[in-house]
């Protein structure tokens, strides 16, 4: 696999969704989760994405329930959290795990591409955050604690092709 369009997931809703879909896009893709400290970062995501989605930007939510199981719920409970407690509109996919033998294939090929805090590859929290540019290649990645109103200058310099 050679770009993030070479990937497929299964949308919260279950039906599957050809990440070529996106293709020209400028993607930020996250791992989520509804019962973690940084569960309110969603407010953020869902701003970026109402403010440049019609310039170019895609957010990708992914929720996972490997870290410290704070995204307890089926995909029903999952899709009405996002939508009753922070109005998301963005695509919000079927609960993934992001490390181990049973890592989301796409997933694996992010952390291949861009590696965390000293060079590791495994994610370490929920809302590690990967930025894909409109070519469908990893530009950065960001730690949980990073908000996503932090990273938008980087967002805006690949939306305007910086």
């Amino acid at each position: 696999m050679s770009t993030v369009y070479d990937f497929s997931a299964k949308a919260i809703d279950g039906s599957e969704v050809s990440l070529d879909q996106y293709r020209d896009k400028v993607l930020l893709i996250v791992n989520t989760a509804s019962k973690c400290g940084f569960t309110p970062q969603y407010e953020g995501l869902e701003k970026l994405h109402e403010e440049m989605s019609d310039k170019g930007l895609v957010v990708l939510g992914f929720p996972c329930n490997q870290f410290g199981a704070q995204e307890p719920g089926d995909a029903e409970e999952i899709a009405t959290f996002c939508r009753t407690s922070y109005d998301v509109k963005f695509p919000i996919f079927a609960k993934v795990d992001v490390n181990g033998p049973n890592a989301h294939p796409l997933y694996a090929w992010l952390k291949s591409k861009a590696k965390g805090v000293l060079g590791t590859e495994g994610i370490k929290w929920n809302f590690t955050k990967f930025l894909i540019d409109r070519n469908g290649q990893v530009v950065s990645r960001y730690a949980p604690t990073t908000k996503p109103e932090a990273i938008k200058s980087d967002i805006e310099d690949l939306l305007d092709g910086a």
